[in-house]
């Protein structure tokens, strides 16, 4: 069941039929090597990436590594490898795995969840899909307590666009933090995300405003403003629901395959060897 995940995409590849053109990247000694091949290498280190996405460089590198595979192959098939008795022992180990693994993707297919299930276990479970409170913030950072200071009163007298747009100036000119090109911008985010003196300090503030106080963090001395704040609230069914059918159907699946294995335990015969028959 483990390693379902990781050999769906090579008994995709070992159960594909047909090829077109555009699927070969280059043949080696006649071998076609093709994109699903390729894919299936990447996916086997990681599977979030896709081959055909990736840069120029890492795709032949990927392809390099299959070519070389291809010829060590054919050299291990001259010289007679898959003639001896572990070759035949270890292949026979990998035709069980193969043979397993795809019978529990054929069970793991046939599992279905409604759409009418996945809505009830939402509606059951409401307070388990709430979306964090998020902020979008500003800050500028400099080196000592001074020069936050001294821009906390510069910035004092405004209000409005007025001191958004002269916050940004001074976050551009000033401020020593990697945001400060950008105006100093942080994006949203919520309280986990930054250190807590300067959550705390940010979520006391109301949209348009500034801190009156420098903000000590391990990073120097901060002055933030709030462009906006998002209280938690509940995320729609429809931003969930192909979690929650997935969710749904590997705890069938794994529910089924618990009890099918109890199943044919209690009809086979099985005997310990290594059990203690002394005592």
């Amino acid at each position: 069941m483990l390693k379902l995940a990781k050999t769906s995409l090579l008994v995709a590849a070992i159960m594909a039929t047909s090829l077109t053109a555009s699927d070969i990247l280059v043949t080696v000694n006649g071998k076609n090597i093709t994109k699903q091949d390729a894919q299936a290498l990447v996916a086997a280190q990681a599977p979030q990436l896709n081959y055909e996405t990736l840069p120029p460089q890492q795709q032949t590198m990927i392809l390099d590594r299959l070519i070389e595979k291809e010829l060590f192959t054919e050299l291990a098939a001259k010289e007679n490898i898959d003639k001896k008795p572990e070759f035949k022992k270890n292949l026979e180990k990998i035709k069980n795995e193969l043979l397993v693994n795809m019978w529990m993707k054929e069970q793991m297919d046939n599992v279905v969840v409604s759409d009418s299930e996945a809505k009830e276990f939402y509606e059951k479970n409401k307070d388990k899909f709430i979306g964090k409170a998020t902020m979008h913030a500003r800050h500028i950072l400099v080196k000592d307590e001074k020069s936050a200071k001294e821009i906390i009163d510069t910035l004092k007298p405004l209000k409005g666009e007025a001191l958004k747009n002269k916050f940004i100036e001074l976050a551009k000119t000033k401020s020593t933090g990697p945001s400060g090109p950008k105006g100093g911008d942080l994006g949203t985010f919520t309280k986990e995300q930054m250190v807590p003196a300067f959550s705390k300090a940010a979520w006391a503030l109301n949209k348009g405003e500034i801190t009156t106080k420098p903000v000590k963090t391990q990073f120097g001395y901060h002055v933030i403003y709030l462009e906006d704040k998002s209280d938690a609230k509940p995320i729609s069914y429809e931003s969930v629901k192909e979690n929650i059918i997935a969710s749904l159907k590997q705890k069938q699946f794994a529910s089924k395959i618990t009890e099918l294995a109890k199943e044919l335990k209690s009809k086979a015969t099985i005997v310990n060897m290594t059990k203690d028959t002394t005592k």
